[in-house]
């Protein structure tokens, strides 16, 4: 059989992901994981290059968040490895299920100065739920089922596995290999006859010994599953949200997590018929418009709520520690983490398991005949709701010179698909644009999560492209975060993918401005330029417009709109003038 024909390392790895259901593989190429590639191209598995090993983690996290299956990526050894280390924390805090595949250095020369040599495993662990480096070929496949099996189960996260390059390429290759390095066959001394001796041996249990269990492999711990009658406190959470008379259900990102039915859940939330608000990856659950859903004033609303129903979101700043939420109110929790379900503040009721099974449990029990109750306690969040809108409408200025943010952002919602995809990457920008724009279906937005990671943009605008051919894709940019990962118009226009850039360019990082200039008074480190970003898209072979006259913000987008359809990413720079609708905002 010849090298060509034979089956190597990496056409192992791709016959397990493609019986988990894995349709990409992100990457940046690297002779330690050639293997990898093409063995997962001749498995069917599209293979999507990308131009910073970091956004092909990111590409593989929104994959995950998009599909519900494991994101898979694959990077060489040393700073292969290494440029993943922000994009995959990301992931962990995110709580996204990811294998990052990491090349390595031969078995036999580790630790003995090969190029790009370094102990992977010590950056990787304090990362991941699982690092570990395989040493057999027949190991292989186990070992990567395990970590799928890992990555998915009980609290997801991302998982490491360092693949060594003699595991990958053909035996016939690798043995070539170690005969011209150590001269094989050819020992005429003692010290050569036994080093060729130990070669061999080597050689014989990397391809031929069978597959002995992992030391290093965890325990499996899976998700809490419903199985016969609901727990107590699915039938206490039950009773108490029939007795709230202001009741509230906030639903964050880990109830998505592995989700490929989100309709189920949405159907839960309106069988229950409380006030919801929806946060991270959960927003656009109930779609652009519901009578249940809820956008402002989530602290006035767990001030006064009696019932806080708390679904995969732990009691961190962004519910004020769990402080926010009254003394005195039930508060229900359900989240695969037990540490997290009673961080900073002890719930009442407490139940470990996806809090999207929770959700459809609780509606079981706790299904609300005949429509929602609770009219006055509706009545009083929809005034806010009302009025919070009104207000930001108020503030938006549609002439004058430059674009308002606010006013931009009210003519996009208006342009947006049915079934667009937000991904949004930034500081100052994207907060605006999060008070305006309403997902509009399920798993259709994405933002870095609770670490707060800028350059999240390209990669995940990949990702999305990839897991949904022929949806809109909007990528909102702040300058400052634009320039992480503005390199990837060039993947996606080699791959095919056309997505709306809109860079909000203030010449600022001024999201830190806000906060700087107010509190010590000076910019100092905070100034950028008006630069060219649109040309810059133009130099990857995108498409570029300058938006600079607000009475041409509707043709501007609807031009966009139509390149994109024809198949080619466009970037709109859009020139900001200064607002004070976010004046005294602070980032930490």
């Amino acid at each position: 059989m010849s090298a060509d024909n034979e089956r190597h390392g990496g056409a192992i790895i791709a016959d397990v992901l493609v019986r988990h259901g894995v349709k990409h593989l992100f990457t940046l190429c690297g002779g330690h994981i050639s293997p990898i590639l093409t063995g997962a191209e001749s498995r069917g598995i599209r293979v999507v290059d990308v131009r910073d090993e970091g956004h092909a983690v990111f590409a593989a996290d929104a994959a995950a968040r998009m599909t519900g299956i494991v994101g898979v990526a694959a990077v060489t050894a040393g700073p292969g490895v290494t440029n993943t280390v922000t994009a995959l924390k990301n992931a962990q805090m995110a709580q996204t299920p990811l294998l990052l595949l990491g090349g390595a250095t031969a078995t036999l020369l580790k630790g003995r100065g090969s190029l790009q040599d370094i102990d992977q495993l010590a950056i990787m662990k304090p990362l991941t739920k699982w690092a570990t480096s395989v040493h057999t070929v027949p190991s292989l496949g186990a070992v990567i089922e395990r970590a799928i099996a890992v990555a998915t189960s009980g609290v997801p996260g991302p998982v490491f596995v360092e693949v060594p390059v003699d595991l990958l390429y053909p035996e016939s290759q690798i043995r070539a290999m170690y005969a011209k390095e150590v001269g094989l066959g050819k020992a005429k001394g003692l010290s050569a006859r036994a080093l060729e001796l130990y070669v061999r041996g080597h050689l014989y249990r990397q391809f031929k010994a069978p597959a002995l269990p992992e030391l290093s492999l965890p325990e499996v711990r899976l998700p809490a599953l419903l199985t016969g009658s609901p727990s107590d406190g699915i039938a206490a959470a039950a009773r108490a949200l029939r007795a709230a008379e202001r009741p509230m259900i906030v639903v964050g990102a880990q109830t998505m997590v592995g989700v490929r039915d989100p309709d189920r859940l949405a159907s839960a939330l309106r069988a229950l018929g409380a006030p919801v608000y929806l946060a991270g990856a959960a927003r656009g659950l109930l779609g652009r418009h519901d009578q249940l859903q809820f956008r402002h004033a989530r602290t006035p609303a767990l001030k006064e709520a009696d019932c806080v129903v708390v679904c995969g979101f732990p009691f961190d700043f962004r519910l004020g520690y769990g402080r926010t939420i009254k003394r005195g109110a039930t508060v229900i929790t359900a989240n695969l983490s037990a540490a997290e379900m009673k961080k900073n503040r002890r719930p009442e009721i407490a139940v470990e398991m996806h809090a999207g099974d929770f959700l459809v449990a609780l509606a079981a029990q706790a299904a609300q005949a005949g429509g929602p109750r609770w009219p006055a306690w509706f009545e009083t969040l929809r005034g806010r709701e009302r009025a919070r809108d009104e207000e930001i409408a108020k503030k938006a200025a549609p002439v004058g010179e430059l674009v308002d943010p606010i006013h931009f952002f009210l003519r996009v919602e208006e342009h947006m698909a049915d079934d667009a995809v937000l991904v949004v990457d930034g500081g100052d920008f994207v907060a605006t644009a999060s008070y305006i724009l309403r997902p509009r279906a399920p798993l259709a937005w994405l933002d870095p999560g609770v670490f707060g990671t800028l350059g999240v943009g390209g990669g995940f605008s990949v990702g999305a492209a990839a897991s949904r051919p022929g949806r809109e894709i909007w990528l909102v940019w702040g300058d400052g975060s634009s320039a992480y990962s503005l390199s990837e118009f060039d993947t996606f226009v080699r791959h095919g993918f056309a997505p709306i850039a809109l860079i909000g360019n203030d010449a600022s990082w001024a999201q830190i401005a806000r906060e700087q200039v107010e509190m010590l008074g000076s910019a100092l480190g905070t100034e950028l330029r008006r630069t060219d970003y649109h040309r810059v898209a133009e130099g990857y072979g995108g498409v570029g417009l300058l938006l600079t006259d607000p009475a041409k913000i509707d043709a501007t987008l609807a031009e966009a709109k139509a390149i994109a359809r024809s198949g080619k990413p466009v970037c709109i720079n859009v020139h900001l003038r200064a607002t004070d609708f976010r004046k005294g905002s602070i980032s930490i």
